[in-house]
């Protein structure tokens, strides 16, 4: 692995937020051709890119909110990012405000065909323990990949959860995304549920979802 001079973590900040809206786009994306944002507002690439960026910059927090993605940049180039968040502050129904703005800014009109596929996906969603700092949309740059930069975003990520007062942290991945699930085990976290489920398979081609768990 070769290690990368000149990074700098740092928090998300408006200039971000196309990076991020990639982030988001691949992150869900996993090792699957199609993820979650494919299946609610069916589009091109940098249809969805713009959807997603105005979904981030939301004035409505939730999930994929800008402010709880922290950044590696290298020589000044934003590198990989992800997010860390407590469920409770910004997961659930919160998500959909933020959908509505997204909608209304991008003209998008919803489809409940694609919502249905889409939302297939709860039917697998990590049940989280109360307190728990959850991280999300985990991604990096091609180009940077297998240079660390996802550990040092997740030792970073957990100590802001620390800060705020959390004791345990969760991640969920998609059952097949090998590489990712090594990446969380190797700074600690380890397996602790596992829902697959035939309807999501259906639409998402994979089995399921599993949950690490560490403290902290």
């Amino acid at each position: 692995m070769q290690t990368l001079k000149n990074l700098k973590i740092v928090e998300a900040q408006p200039r971000h937020a196309r990076f991020i809206a990639w982030v988001i786009l691949t992150a869900f994306r996993s090792h699957l051709p199609k993820g979650f944002w494919d299946f609610l507002r069916p589009g091109t690439d940098a249809q969805l890119l713009r959807y997603l960026e105005a979904l981030t910059t939301s004035q409505a927090p939730h999930w994929t909110h800008l402010p709880l993605f922290i950044v590696a940049e290298v020589d000044g180039e934003p590198a990989a990012a992800l997010s860390g968040y407590f469920d409770e502050e910004h997961g659930g129904m919160k998500l959909r405000d933020g959908i509505e703005e997204a909608d209304a800014a991008t003209g998008q009109a919803p489809d409940d065909e694609a919502l249905e596929r889409a939302l297939t996906i709860l039917n697998v969603a990590p049940e989280h323990v109360p307190g728990a700092w959850i991280i999300e949309d985990v991604a990096t740059r091609p180009q940077f990949r297998r240079r660390g930069l996802v550990d040092t975003l997740m030792l970073e990520i957990m100590e802001h959860g620390l800060k705020k007062g959390a004791t345990v942290s969760d991640i969920g991945v998609f059952i097949g995304n090998d590489s990712a699930q090594k990446a969380y085990e190797k700074v600690g976290y380890v397996v602790v549920d596992e829902k697959r489920d035939a309807d999501f398979e259906a639409v998402y081609k994979t089995p399921g979802v599993r949950t690490l768990r560490r403290t902290l």
